[in-house]
């Protein structure tokens, strides 16, 4: 058993630290001991890390119309504001006022008819009966989860490795800019995942393995296979996949251990947009082919950097849908400090995207298509009703995201909502969900499923490989009759999932979206916590948790005989632009011989990516 004398408490800044070195051999129990004694000391405190400023209430002006009343934390010094979320100018809106650092107000959401529209979706979630802290503060300065919390955790993310191979001009989290390396062992991994699964009445099953650059790790495939092994039955991969352009038998190997995704950045189809991976792409995915390991496209969308590319995104994932399993966008969140007239270059929410996409398919995806997260919990409800055991439901905030199927058939984009009554299936399974909860006869609701089922869904207008055989009716008759939800993935692989997720930043943010999320963060000490309090306030989450339990960069480098600087990707440009995947990828998106060699050259460079030749 391990002696507390591993921990140093550093008094003069009140700073934690954990000697990591010597936990090289520590078990999973070992570190469950450790994270015990060290997690009270990583918690914020209030009067030192954030303070209360509750008395003021942000006042309306002329011409907006309220919405609603939250809370919020100050960008400049964490501490708790209220705020209100209002209408103006056919636009949600929010405002702040700190008494140190003044107003703050931020567009919440590009739309309010969407808005509206999004929030009759709302559903919260029954919370988690057992939590990995007590209620000792106001949200978001307890998070952990606490009781408060009120959706159980959809996907779980771990961090593998601060460690990148590049160097990309806005990231502040990889490890020669941190200051130090965070990679926990593969014992401190296992007790992490078996942490984050203790949650009931529903523990996590999906889980992202991300960094830093996870595929930098040599033992990446074992983390996937630990994953399986503590029972996570979805397990994603978070990666430029930029190694797995040049490494072949690594998707293999990574197929093989159980890996049932990857998720992509990809941010544009042309170098301008995408000067992180654009040329290794291709390759990327032609790798990923002879794996036969599916792919998400993730691109982070900016409103003056590449909004105006999000159709062709789509199209991109359209054109190679033999292998891209879906684009899930992320309207860039603002981090740092950045004036009002900066961010309004930058700022673009989910409605703005989903109207770009409207614009750029003609209509063929149209802003009706798109429904926010919980919309679906009445599918979750309906299961769950009918077999008695608490199943997934999706309760995030109706303003975190949305989501659509699209297939393509002849050059046509065919959304689901064009043969699918979502709205009446929805609203039907609800019903039926409410009548087993109520306590009417199973097999009398299952004759009415079946019988009622068919007119939610007009066949005809279903894309071919739906309508032979009335397939599309097959699969939802087998899963929402027979319970078959090996289905449910048969009609995924079969489409192209259209996703986006707006995270937070401090100037829009808001407590009522933090209490409801479902994509976490399980931390070094056991804590499991909202995305938008770990990425979004670092100081008092992410940072200080992760440099507790790191190694200096110089005992790294003795370690493992290794120099950080020399793991840095440098990129070979011209003998990328000549292979053949490049061309037969991008063909028919852009004109790809208009570009000349100097532009390709000088967009890596800017972006923090040296060129060899």
């Amino acid at each position: 058993m391990l002696e507390s004398k591993l921990f140093l408490d550093l008094k003069e800044n009140g700073e934690v630290r954990v000697d990591y070195k010597k936990l090289r051999n520590a078990s999973a129990e070992d570190f469950a001991r450790i994270a015990d004694k060290v997690r009270p000391l990583l918690m914020p405190k209030l009067g030192k890390d954030y303070n209360l400023y509750l008395k003021t209430r942000p006042e309306l002006r002329e011409g907006e119309e309220l919405i609603t009343y939250t809370l919020s934390a100050c960008p400049y010094c964490n501490s708790l504001l209220r705020a209100v979320v209002f209408k103006r100018d056919g636009k949600v809106w929010i405002r702040k006022v700190c008494p140190e650092h003044g107003e703050i107000e931020e567009l919440y959401f590009g739309d309010y008819e969407m808005y509206e529209r999004f929030r009759r979706h709302q559903h919260d979630g029954r919370g988690n009966l057992n939590t990995h802290v007590p209620l000792v503060a106001p949200c978001p300065y307890n998070c952990g989860l606490c009781p408060r919390h009120k959706s159980h955790p959809a996907l779980i993310n771990i961090v593998v490795t601060n460690r990148c191979d590049l160097s990309c001009f806005y990231c502040f989290f990889f490890a020669s800019r941190a200051g130090y390396i965070y990679e926990p062992t593969l014992e401190h991994i296992r007790y992490m995942l078996r942490q984050a699964r203790r949650l009931r009445p529903q523990p996590a099953i999906a889980l992202q393995i991300t960094g830093g650059e996870p595929t930098l790790r040599d033992d990446l495939v074992d983390i996937v296979r630990i994953a399986k092994e503590e029972g996570y039955t979805h397990v994603q991969v978070n990666t430029t996949g930029i190694k797995l352009a040049f490494d072949a038998d690594l998707a293999r190997r990574l197929r093989e251990a159980g890996t049932n995704v990857l998720y992509m950045s990809f941010d544009g189809v042309t170098p301008y947009t995408n000067p992180k991976n654009h040329w290794e792409v291709p390759y990327t995915l032609d790798n990923l082919r002879k794996a036969g390991l599916g792919v998400v496209l993730v691109p982070t969308v900016i409103k003056n950097y590449n909004l105006h590319e999000v159709g062709k995104i789509v199209k991109f994932g359209l054109k190679h849908n033999d292998i891209v399993r879906g684009v899930n966008i992320q309207p860039v969140s603002i981090t740092g400090r950045m004036p009002r007239k900066e961010r309004d270059k930058e700022r673009v929410t989910i409605p703005d995207v989903i109207i770009e996409i409207e614009k750029e398919t003609e209509g063929q995806i149209s802003r009706y298509d798109w429904y926010p997260v919980p919309s679906v919990v009445p599918i979750s409800r309906f299961i769950e009703a009918v077999t008695g055991e608490p199943k997934i439901a999706f309760t995030t905030h109706f303003a975190c995201g949305a989501a659509t199927y699209v297939w393509q058939e002849n050059g046509e984009i065919i959304p689901i909502t064009r043969f699918i009554d979502v709205d009446g299936l929805l609203k039907f399974l609800d019903e039926k969900a409410d009548e087993l909860e109520k306590g009417k006869n199973k097999y009398l609701v299952f004759l009415d499923v079946l019988v009622k089922l068919r007119k939610f869904v007009d066949v005809s207008k279903a894309p071919k490989r739906l309508r032979e055989g009335k397939r599309i009716m097959r699969l939802l008759y087998k899963v929402f009759v027979r319970h078959d939800y090996s289905s449910l993935g048969e009609f995924h692989y079969n489409s192209l999932f259209l996703g986006m997720m707006h995270f937070q930043d401090l100037y829009n943010h808001d407590v009522a979206r933090v209490m409801r999320c479902d994509i976490h963060y399980v931390m070094p000490d056991g804590r499991e916590v909202p995305f938008c309090s770990f990425n979004v306030i670092p100081d008092l989450y992410r940072d200080r948790a992760q440099k507790a339990f790191s190694y200096t960069i110089k005992e790294w480098e003795e370690m493992t005989g290794q120099k950080l600087i020399d793991l840095k990707y440098r990129r070979n440009i011209k003998k990328l632009l000549s292979g053949e995947p490049y061309r037969r990828h991008y063909e028919g998106l852009f004109d790809i011989d208009s570009i000349p060699y100097e532009d390709h050259v000088l967009a890596s460079k800017k972006f923090g990516i040296p060129v060899i030749e």
